[in-house]
Formats: C-alpha cells, structure tokens, sequence
C-alpha cells in the first residue's frame, strides 16, 4: 500500500477534524431541520482543504461554492467562521501567483459576505470591514509565506554558489602551490642525480633548493588547511594564515633563479600595499608564470615587471625560451585559472602571445588609489 506524503495526510486530518465539528455545530444549532443535501453543503466548506496543496484554486472554489449555496438554503452562514475560506486564501498565496491569489481573495472576501444579505438578515459596515479584513490578513500570511519560503530558497543557492566558488578557490591554490613546488623539486632533484659524482658542490647546491622548495610548499599547504580547519587553531602554531603576497616574490624569483632559470626583477613606480585578494592574485599569477617557463621553455632568461601606477598595477613575465607546445595556450588549466583568478579581482590577463623579446604573460589589475 502506497503511503501517503506528510503534508497530504496533515491536510485529511486537518480536514477531518473540521468537517466532524462543523457538522456537529450545525446539528447544533438547527436538528432535524438540516436535510442531507445542508449537510452535504456544510461538510463541503471545509471538507476540501484535503486536497488544498493538491488543486488549491479548484478546492477553494468547491468551499466558496459550497458556501454560498448553504446561505441560499435559508441557514445562513456556516457555523465554522469562514475556517475553509480563510486557510484556502492562505494556501492559493502560498502557492499561485499574486495575481491568482488576489483575485481568490476578493472572491472569498464577498462569498463571505453574501450569506448577510440573504433573507431578512443585514449587514453592518463595521462587521464587513471585520471581514474583508480578516480575508486580507489571511491573502498577506499567504504572500508573506512565499516570499519567505522564496528567499530562503534563494539565501541556499547563494550559499551553494558560493561554497562551490570556494572549491574552485582552494583548488586552484592547491593547483598553484604543488605545481610550483614539485617542477622546481623535479628539476633539482634531476640536478643533483646528474652531478651527484662529477660535481658535488652543484648537487649539495640543487638538493639544498629542494628541502627549501619542500619548507615553503608545506607552509602554503598549512596555511590553507588552517583555514579549512579553523577548528585546529592550534595544530600548527607557528603558522601564520596570512597568504603570500608580492613582498614574497623576492624569494620566488631566488627560488626560481636556484632551479636553474636566469630571472631579473624589475620594479617600477612606487611600491605600495595592495587589498590581501590584489595581493595574492599577483604573486599566483608570477608563480604559476614561472612555472609554466620551468616546464615548457627549457634553458630560459625570464624578466618579471612590476609597473605600479596610479590606479592600477601592470606584471609582466617575458621569457625568451623555447615555444609552448601546439594548443597549450587554449588548453592550459594554469593559464585558465590564472585568467579566472585576475577576473574575479576585475583584472585582465593576457597570455600565450609572443612580443618581440618572447613569450609574454601580462596581468592589470586594478588598485585602490592611495589615501
């Protein structure tokens, strides 16, 4: 036997318990003078709500219908105070349009109504302003449930966008941290293999960059754990979370020079501080730059500009060595990631094209203007 889903069997019970009390009410009030086809009607306003997240419209209308046609009868109003109108408006705002459910509204607000004026029975304006009123509070409990129910909606999709921009975050950090570290260990450690025997001081040389390409790996590695695991402050003590910025590219050029590239930094206009997301999508871009040169230009002599100007920052990575490999330009996730990552600060990264002095990388980004 197929079970029924929570709210549908919220909804019969609902509806049940309403049609037993406003039969019993109505065999209250009037006895035997109640004929099936009253009763029939008088279960009928409320009866409905059983199928109100099924049909809403069409189960509001039955009770609105089943309302008026007991008033015609000469009984008068339902003794169940509108209950089936009242959370039939409710459900259509909850679930229509505002348009659909305005006009359910207004229906209700004069089906409810229309019982005062059959027979000898009047209505006083104080009563129907209760009413209408009361038919208005129930359409904006509706419209403010839905709007409610929309925004929460929304507040989860923004909050999974932003967890899955956060992935991609930490995976292009992750990207540019290993990819770095483990080309420069793979050439030193290819170094020292090879003079090992012949030249000893050249291997001591290439394994010392190795252990400290290994040193500064694992500190990015920790830094980004440390933010992932914000709960383990104190696994690692000695680390601080700040991110690597352009003060560290001194000591990625030097790396860099000891991995065997010959590499010349140059700084023009003032130096200044950069916001830590400006800051750290320039050291990531001349890192990824440099080694993208470690893997695919061979032997290489390698200029990295830093043009500060008034508005914005210009780095420039040119090297003259080899030509990338037929389709690396378009295919590469280092250049891809390097792009997304200036745009997302609202830069602009150019690369893959050749300039007269060789392959050039070139990144603009915005900047603050100084105080």
């Amino acid at each position: 036997m197929r079970k029924l889903p929570r709210p549908a069997w919220a909804d019969l019970l609902l509806a049940l318990v309403a049609t037993v009390l406003t039969l019993a009410n109505q065999v209250g009030y009037f006895g035997a003078e109640l004929t099936f086809v009253d009763l029939s009607l008088a279960a009928l306003t409320v009866a409905p709500m059983a199928i109100r997240h099924v049909v809403p419209v069409t189960s509001l209308s039955l009770i609105l219908g089943s309302t008026v046609a007991y008033a015609f009868l000469g009984h008068g109003a339902v003794g169940n105070r509108g209950l089936g109108v009242l959370i039939g408006v409710f459900t259509v705002a909850n679930v229509r349009s505002s348009r659909i459910a305005a006009i359910m509204a207004a229906a209700s607000a004069l089906c409810l109504l229309a019982p005062e004026y059959v027979g000898e029975a009047t209505l006083k304006w104080p009563e129907a302003v209760q009413t209408v009123l009361i038919v208005f509070i129930a359409w904006m409990l509706g419209e403010s449930s839905k709007k409610w129910a929309r925004r929460a909606e929304e507040a989860a999709e923004r909050a999974g966008r932003a967890a899955a921009d956060e992935r991609v975050r930490i995976a292009r950090e992750l990207h540019d941290i290993v990819a770095h570290h483990m080309s420069v260990i793979s050439l030193q450690a290819g170094v020292a293999e090879y003079t090992i025997a012949s030249d000893p001081t050249t291997a001591r040389t290439a394994i010392s960059t190795v252990s400290e390409s290994c040193r500064q790996g694992l500190t990015e590695m920790r830094r980004l754990l440390d933010v992932l695991r914000v709960e383990n402050e104190n696994e690692f003590p000695d680390v601080q979370l700040a991110s690597p910025g352009l003060d560290a590219l001194p000591g990625l050029v030097n790396r860099t020079r000891d991995a065997g590239l010959t590499v010349e930094l140059v700084v023009r206009g003032t130096p200044r501080a950069l916001p830590p997301g400006q800051d750290l999508c320039a050291y990531r871009v001349a890192q990824e730059s440099l080694t993208n040169v470690l893997k695919h230009a061979g032997p290489a002599a390698v200029e990295v500009v830093l043009d500060y100007r008034a508005h914005d920052l210009t780095l420039t990575i040119t090297d003259d060595g080899a030509p990338r490999p037929s389709g690396a330009k378009a295919k590469s996730h280092g250049i891809r990631g390097m792009r997304e990552r200036a745009e997302l600060y609202g830069g602009i990264l150019n690369a893959g094209h050749r300039s007269p002095r060789g392959f050039q990388v070139v990144l603009r980004l915005p900047i603050p203007d100084e105080p």
